[in-house]
């Protein structure tokens, strides 16, 4: 059985923008539909420290507070090295425990000053069917979510789902290895709404199969 653990905002990690809690719980539910034993934890560093017996981690939770987090680098160091399943959704592709680390992990970062997002609202998502075995079956989708611009995304990343803003395309979904790491990001995931897409959770539900090797 496939064990997952949900690294929820709350207490320290949570922020006045997002429903982690909500959205949380909306994950966990994807996740044992697929037969998968889940944890929903808001202890983010201690989690982080010890990732042992985890087969796929969810990171959805806010930076928390500028500390010396270097046991949690160490920890997600060892079960980067192991090969451990990472899905990175909505603001945690770029923030995890402030670790500087973690955008060689997602392969995103905001970048002050040009990165944005258009308010959350009714929008469409582009997909590429047949790029990845995550996409098969996939189409275009109808969404209301908060949509990430103007990334700085790293040059292996194979986009999975992307939308357009001021004549650009911007990728919003995407698959990378991070050593013998598989890595899925996903910065839709604003609040509940964004998993009333039935197309969007059958993309999370076929990215966690494949973080799993069951894809």
């Amino acid at each position: 059985m496939v064990r997952s653990l949900i690294l929820s905002g709350g207490g320290e990690y949570r922020d006045p923008w997002h429903p982690f809690a909500a959205t949380s719980k909306r994950l966990a539910g994807l996740l044992a539909a697929l037969g998968h034993e889940v944890e929903v934890s808001e202890l983010v560093a201690d989690c982080v420290a010890d990732l042992r017996g985890w087969d796929l981690v969810v990171v959805n939770a806010a930076a928390g507070p500028d500390t010396d987090n270097s046991i949690a680098a160490a920890g997600l160091r060892a079960a980067l090295d192991r090969g451990v399943g990472v899905l990175a959704v909505h603001v945690g592709a770029c923030t995890l425990l402030r670790l500087p680390m973690w955008e060689s992990v997602t392969g995103a970062a905001w970048i002050s000053g040009k990165s944005v997002h258009p308010k959350a609202g009714p929008c469409r998502i582009l997909t590429y069917p047949g790029r990845h075995p995550i996409c098969t079956a996939i189409t275009d989708f109808e969404i209301v979510d908060e949509r990430y611009a103007f990334l700085r995304t790293a040059p292996d990343v194979v986009p999975l789902a992307a939308h357009g803003y001021q004549g650009t395309v911007h990728p919003l979904v995407w698959a990378r290895a991070a050593g013998r790491s598989r890595v899925i990001t996903d910065t839709l995931g604003h609040d509940e709404r964004s998993y009333d897409s039935e197309v969007h959770c059958q993309l999370i539900s076929r990215a966690a199969q494949w973080l799993a090797g069951e894809l």
